[in-house]
């Protein structure tokens, strides 16, 4: 981060490029940036459009050939790696100073790093052909080294991570690197912006990387900051030996620093109190206010980690922060600080934060740590190297910070100004940042919430259509609460609801408004929100509101109702973003998946009726059904985790009564995680359970759901499907007939590039799941699912069929692909069957579907066994996988001629 270059006279005005100098990476603000994209294309009367990079050739088994031979393993500490199966986007730049100072631009391609060696590194100028000689393919893991080669080994000598991001292709790179030309965009801490790297003509290994002209461009000569975005250090203190320790250390006993072993369990963060109104003051030192989440950060006994302020360990979370965190050239440190998510303007995205965060699967937290990377902004340093800080002055331990903090990287040093808070916070309030905080000077760090800090908070503010309101409650005269909404692409939609702000007069008189303008039914298009005594009214009056922002479903969070405006039109009331909704994360569509990557409190679930008889003839219980979920827990739950999920009941076992439960009931337990969405059947909002951990499931078990039913898409991208079933059900079929079908349909979607899972039904059939990877919507997902299907019952005309009546399929086997649908449901994999037996449906190996299979030997009994022998899910990939649907389609076309 280039904030170096403000000194104490700069601190007297502050602009507004001081402010994003604070929050963007050195040289100019991100701009939104072109995308590689795939044409649309029409695949049998679909519009299918994708923005993707293009998926690479299947890699060579020996591309790290020459690489290896190259090194000897047991004599340098560089990776050996291997060919990765998942494409990435990733980039590198190392600098290397082997015999020759030079750097080392790395784009990961083909499943390894592409590489090329440029001796006099990048230039901004685009004047400035440099050259890159392209050397061999080095493996994924190299993106993390950074150390010393040995002296007698090939290359001997410093590395460090120089710089490091995400590229994006704006042409076919594959097309482009074989042609000898790649044109692309990099987004680093120090490159960013378009470049090109073309081949010489005649030249085998002799390319050129040259800048395009763009906001990054620059012709004056402009250096870059020289050190790790990891360590921080440069490639020759790295390769002389880190002395910044011990110079740190000569200057914290000058300083009197008390020596004292400090834990970070031992240190609550400080705390600001709230400041209604900024100031102005000396002695004070004023920063920007993030919004993001707090975080200790933490290097102690060899192991960074990242802690929150309630004390929960995030570090699986952000393994893009603890490696730099780890790389840092001290034993031991304490830092404060704000964990963040940048938008394309540089700005915090809470929405953002809590997507990445709630992620819980191990592939799909590498591949957001690439995309949608974090940054911790540090603001205080508590301890170092066996030294405790915080007796010192605030302005001493921040300029021990801005030592131990890299200049450029995800690790960034919170610039702060002095005396004129009211300055910066006119700057922050104008461009849309969460406010400031104040803090003395030479106050110490003292755990909890202190005056010596101060917050001031700078809410946005928007005018809205009043679209209806709730009833009142309690003691509370004309109405509870104001539903609003505005106008994006010229429809009106619902924006949230606004229930505070309002005097006892106000909402007498409103409330008598309001009723004048009445009407039976909501004004607005789409969903409808849960209030039970919702009354909905003409679009007419306009309020100004208050809110922090606008969340990704396009809702205002913690809106606060301001005033009436008299002078102004319902239909100028745009909701904020040119009148269209936020998307949320646009650049990385990966929604959160639960149960987080770091340790939960265990709720207690009381449970009743354990002894319950639900299978008659096995004499099974209710305990029984109880513990078999427990015990499958860990498999099951990530097809449950952030998914709706439907419940059927039998409160007497399988041979009573029971009914299907879309909506959870009031008497729910608080930690059972809900969400609410419309019903176009129900013509109201439900509220579905989420099942996010083994409370959850076990909570769910014990109201005597046998049967788990879930949607195929997640709450966060409830239109993008995780996979496309074929439901194959034999009804009066042979089960030979459906295993036939099933391998039909394995042999089908590998010839055109889809991978395959499949599981038993439960029942007497089979379900193939097809990962789509939320690439596509629920009618897409059908189109395919019944494209593959006709396929299958085209080729296999004696015993599959795509009849939905049943007296009409004679005895063939039914390829149900109609469930790809918005609501539709799919029995969880590991769910109960209530039948006789108590069978479930279990995943299953592809070697194991054969005309042996017997799906009735997996039951609650024996589940959990199999499981544990198994020791890997084999359906589990149908989640982590996102194939290359328009290859796919493309090659669907070709089979069908």
């Amino acid at each position: 981060m280039e904030c170096a270059g403000i000194g104490p006279a700069d601190r007297e005005r502050v602009t507004a490029r001081d402010c994003l100098r604070i929050l963007l990476p050195a040289r100019g603000r991100v701009h939104p940036a072109p995308a590689a994209r795939i044409a649309t294309r029409r695949a049998f009367g679909l519009q299918w459009t994708t923005t993707v990079t293009p998926k690479p050739p299947p890699p060579s088994h020996d591309a790290l050939k020459t690489y290896r031979a190259k090194r000897s393993a047991d004599r340098t500490p560089e990776p050996s790696g291997s060919v990765a199966a998942a494409p990435g986007r990733r980039f590198i730049v190392h600098q290397h100073a082997a015999t020759r100072l030079h750097f080392d631009l790395r784009l990961e391609m083909d499943g390894v790093l592409k590489s090329w060696a440029v001796p006099k590194g990048p230039s901004r100028d685009p004047a400035d052909k440099r050259l890159a000689v392209h050397v061999e393919d080095h493996p994924i893991e190299y993106g993390d080294f950074e150390g010393l080669i040995p002296e007698g080994n090939y290359g001997a000598g410093a590395v460090i991570v120089w710089d490091r991001g995400v590229w994006v292709p704006i042409e076919d790179p594959v097309a482009g690197f074989a042609k000898g030309k790649l044109l692309f965009e990099l987004r680093g801490y120090k490159l960013r912006g378009v470049w090109t790297l073309v081949k010489i003509k005649k030249s085998v290994k002799d390319w050129l990387l040259i800048k395009e002209r763009d906001a990054y461009t620059s012709k004056n000569g402009a250096t870059f900051p020289p050190g790790s975005v990891l360590s921080g250090l440069t490639v020759e203190e790295l390769r002389d030996g880190n002395k910044k320790a011990a110079k740190l250390v000569a200057e914290l006993k000058k300083l009197k620093a008390p020596v004292r072993a400090v834990r970070a369990e031992d240190v609550a963060p400080m705390l600001a109190e709230t400041r209604e109104e900024p100031f102005s003051r000396a002695g004070w030192v004023f920063e920007v206010k993030l919004d993001g989440y707090r975080m200790r950060v933490v290097k102690q006994d060899g192991t960074a980690r990242l802690i929150t302020r309630n004390g929960n360990d995030y570090s699986a979370a952000f393994p893009e922060l603890i490696r730099p965190i780890a790389a840092l050239p001290y034993s031991s440190l304490i830092m404060d600080g704000e964990l963040v998510i940048l938008d394309e303007q540089g700005r915090p995205s809470f929405q953002r934060l809590q997507n990445r965060a709630r992620l819980g699967r191990a592939p799909e937290i590498r591949h957001a740590s690439v995309e949608t990377p974090g940054t911790l902004y540090l603001f205080d340093l508590m301890a170092v190297e066996g030294f405790d800080l915080r007796s010192l002055p605030l302005v001493k331990r921040k300029a021990l910070l801005r030592k131990v903090v890299p200049e450029a990287g995800p690790l960034r040093y919170s610039e702060h100004f002095e005396k004129d808070g009211e300055a910066l916070y006119d700057r922050a309030v104008g461009m849309g940042l969460e406010g400031i905080v104040a803090k003395k000077a030479d106050a110490p760090y003292k755990s909890g919430r202190s005056d010596l800090w101060q917050k001031i908070r700078a809410d946005k503010t928007g005018d809205f259509v009043v679209v209806g309101y709730t009833a009142p409650k309690g003691s509370r005269g004309g109405f509870g609460a104001l539903h609003l909404g505005g106008y994006a692409d010229g429809k009106l939609v619902y924006a949230g609801r606004a229930g505070s702000g309002f005097t006892g007069q106000m909402l007498k008189d409103v409330g008598d408004q309001l009723q004048a303008l009445a009407t039976p039914r909501p004004p607005f298009e789409g969903p409808v929100p849960a209030e039970k005594e919702s009354h909905w009214v003409k679009p007419e009056l306009v309020a100004e509101v208050r809110y922090k922002e606008v969340t990704g479903d396009g809702l205002l969070r913690q809106p606060v109702f301001l005033r009436f405006r008299d002078d102004k039109k319902a239909e100028e009331c745009v909701i904020p973003g040119n009148g269209k909704r936020e998307t949320g994360n646009e650049s990385d569509p990966t929604s959160p998946v639960s149960p987080v990557p770091f340790p939960e409190e265990r709720r207690e679930v009381r449970f009743s009726n354990l002894e319950k008889v639900f299978w008659p003839d096995e004499g099974y219980t209710k305990g029984d059904l109880i513990e078999y979920y427990r015990a499958v827990s860990q498999w099951m739950l990530p097809y449950l985790a952030d998914r709706p999920l439907v419940l059927t009941r039998f409160p007497d076992g399988i041979n009573g009564k029971s009914f299907f439960q879309k909506d959870a009931p009031e008497y729910a337990q608080a930690f059972v995680r809900t969400v609410t969405i419309w019903s176009e059947d129900s013509q109201r909002d439900l509220d579905y359970f989420v099942c996010d951990n083994e409370s959850s499931l076990l909570y769910i078990a014990n109201m005597a759901a046998i049967l788990l039913h879930v949607w195929s898409s997640r709450v966060e991208t409830l239109e993008a499907p995780d996979w496309c079933i074929l439901d194959l059900d034999p009804k009066d079929a042979p089960f030979t007939d459906v295993v036939t079908v099933a391998k039909a349909v394995q042999a089908l979607c590998d010839d055109i590039g889809l991978p395959t899972g499949i599981k038993t039904s439960g029942s007497t059939g089979l379900h193939v799941l097809i990962p789509l990877g939320r690439q596509c919507t629920y009618e897409q997902s059908r189109t395919l699912g019944g494209l593959l299907a006709r396929v299958i019952a085209v080729e296999l005309p004696d015993i599959a069929t795509v009849t939905r009546q049943v007296q009409k399929r004679g005895g063939k086997v039914y390829l149900d692909y109609v469930q790809n649908g918005h609501g539709r449901l799919l029995v969880a994999p590991f769910s109960v069957r209530p039948l006789p037996g108590a069978p479930v449906s279990m995943p299953l190996k592809w070697t194991e579907v054969t005309p042996k299979l017997d799906i009735r030997k997996f039951t609650i009994k024996t589940a959990p066994t199999r499981m544990t022998k198994l020791q890997a899910d084999p359906l589990r990939s149908v989640l982590e996988l996102k194939p290359d649907l328009v290859h796919a389609l493309e090659q669907l076309n070709d089979r069908l001629g």
